[in-house]
């Protein structure tokens, strides 16, 4: 890899304060504490499954809910996401994943197209998991794709227990995404008729 992918982003509010160092071509290593233990779980398991590398320092009014950090969050990753990717040259762009979790079975698409949109299909049938509202997860999905203008489509094709639900979709969006920023040299500019992403 001739130029390294990685991008850091900040942002600060009034309701929280966001890092992140996110970088593509890595090796699963992640670092964050956002106060919300099961959101750090899902993290590090979208930076593992997808062989990024990550550092994320996130601060958010936790006594309120959960709600502008997790959001926050997403908007500050989708940004570092779409700043690494750079000009996309030579890059995949699309990616899919069907991924099971015992019970659960989840299907996750990509496509990087600096064309915001998400599609979620998860019904989950407990409001929170552990210190982490259900609701949330769409919320923090629908910031990552339009900050990275990207095509994301969500869906559980087999519900079960939401934990499984969750830690499927983060999965399956980390291996969609490495697929969709993989490099691949039989592609000499941008994957677009276009000419241009």
């Amino acid at each position: 890899m001739s130029e390294e992918r990685r991008a850091r982003v900040a942002r600060k509010t009034k309701e929280t304060d966001i890092t992140i160092d996110f970088k593509i071509d890595g090796s699963g290593n992640c670092q964050v504490n956002s106060g919300i233990g099961f959101f750090d779980h899902m993290l590090d398991a979208f930076t593992r499954h997808g062989l990024f590398d990550m550092t994320a320092e996130i601060r958010g009014d936790l006594q309120v809910d959960c709600h502008h950090t997790i959001e926050d969050t997403g908007i500050v990753l989708g940004n570092a996401i779409k700043k690494a990717c750079g000009s996309k040259k030579s890059m995949k762009r699309y990616g899919s994943c069907i991924l099971p979790m015992d019970e659960t079975l989840v299907l996750v698409a990509v496509d990087l197209c600096n064309r915001p949109y998400l599609s979620f299909e998860a019904d989950f049938p407990t409001e929170k998991i552990g210190y982490m509202d259900t609701e949330m997860i769409k919320e923090f999905f629908y910031a990552i794709s339009y900050s990275a203008a990207m095509n994301l489509h969500i869906k559980v094709l087999t519900p079960g227990n939401s934990h499984h639900m969750c830690e499927a979709i983060f999965k399956a969006f980390a291996k969609a995404l490495d697929e969709a920023t993989t490099i691949d040299p039989r592609i000499a500019d941008t994957m677009t008729t276009k000419g241009s992403i």
